[in-house]
Parts: structure tokens; C-alpha cells; sequence
């Protein structure tokens, strides 16, 4: 399906009053997953800004509360006083050795995942939650590892990830290339 077509079926989707009661196929909740083009990247961020701008400043009856799943990494080092140190660490031991002990720091393979804690203190009735910079994020968060942490603990409103690659409904691979483990308990949100 071309990316601009794909792009202006999301608006009417999120606005579906089944979509809203966060109701997937067969009542399960509703979580969703708009799998793009990564080389339309820059075309989706604006697009998702627009979306969430329009829906956000206007009388709906619900909002878009947008996490970018990189800038939380970004706000729980800093909060803690890790970010500085994080550069330092990288240039001394190296890409998979911070990758590592981010990992450890942010708890993202624990029930205590902060990522997930972080999103959790920031959602409200009557919204729904757009996640982001699932690319960014790479290779220090895995998407199906956020998804499957916060599917356990979030099921009041519905949940739409923006991902870079391919989703065929069971396997997700980040780039189109990187191969990831299954997810089978998100919908397509734009179903090809």
C-alpha cells in the first residue's frame, strides 16, 4: 500500500468507536502495531505530530499522548544521573557493553521495566497512547519487549506503535532486516 494512503487511514481508524472502547478482534484489548517503510521515517513523525496536534487541540473526546520510546531512555538516565557517565562508559568499553548495563539500569527485562513504569504514571482515561522512536530506541530496547511489559499492566486504552519494518501479525523485524521475536497480540492498525 503506498505510505500516503497507509498515513490517511490512521486518523479515521483512531476515530472508529471500536478503536476508542479499545476493542481488538474479538474483544481482546487494543493493541495495535503501523508497520512502515523506515525510509519513510521522517514522513511518519510528521504525520503522527499532525495527527496527535489535531486530536490534542480540538474537541474530541479523547487525546493522543505520545511516548518516544528514545526519549524516555534519554529522560531516565538524565533524571538519575546516568547520561553523562552513559558517553563515558560507551568510548571506555564499547557499544555492547553500555548496551548492556543500560539495559540493567532501565530494569527492561524485569517486571520493574522503568520504561513501562514511566509510560504507566503518564496515561489517562480517555486517551490514546501513540509510541515512537522504536528506531532510535535500537539496539537498546526491544519493541515486543516494551509491547509484552506493557500489555500486562495496561488495558484501559488502546495502544498503537509506530514501527520501522515489517509486522506480518505474528513476527516483527525491525529495518525490514533485524529479525525480532513473535508478537501475536497486536492488530495491524492499517490492515495491507
Amino acid at each position: 500500500m503506498d505510505i500516503d494512503v497507509k498515513l490517511s487511514k490512521i486518523e479515521p481508524k483512531i476515530k472508529e468507536p471500536s478503536f476508542l472502547e479499545n476493542k481488538g478482534l474479538s474483544n481482546e484489548v487494543g493493541y495495535y502495531i503501523f508497520d512502515y517503510d523506515p525510509k519513510y521515517e521522517l514522513k511518519v513523525r510528521d504525520e503522527v505530530s499532525r495527527i496527535k496536534n489535531k486530536i490534542n487541540n480540538s474537541s474530541y473526546p479523547f487525546s493522543i499522548e505520545e511516548f518516544d520510546l528514545y526519549e524516555i531512555i534519554i529522560d531516565i538516565l538524565d533524571e538519575k544521573g546516568y547520561l553523562e557517565k552513559v558517553f563515558d562508559f560507551e568510548e571506555k568499553k564499547g557499544i555492547k557493553f553500555t548496551t548492556k548495563a543500560i539495559i540493567n539500569l532501565l530494569k527492561l527485562n524485569s517486571e520493574n521495566n522503568l520504561i513501562v513504569n514511566y509510560i504507566l504514571d503518564r496515561v489517562y482515561d480517555d486517551c490514546v497512547v501513540f509510541l515512537t522512536g522504536v528506531g532510535k530506541a535500537y539496539p537498546i530496547l526491544r519493541s515486543h519487549n516494551v509491547l509484552n511489559n506493557l500489555h500486562q499492566k495496561l488495558d484501559e486504552v488502546p495502544v498503537v506503535l509506530f514501527f520501522p519494518g515489517k509486522y506480518s501479525g505474528r513476527d516483527l523485524v525491525l529495518f525490514n532486516t533485524i529479525e525480532g521475536s513473535n508478537y501475536y497480540r497486536a492488530f495491524p492498525l492499517i490492515p495491507r
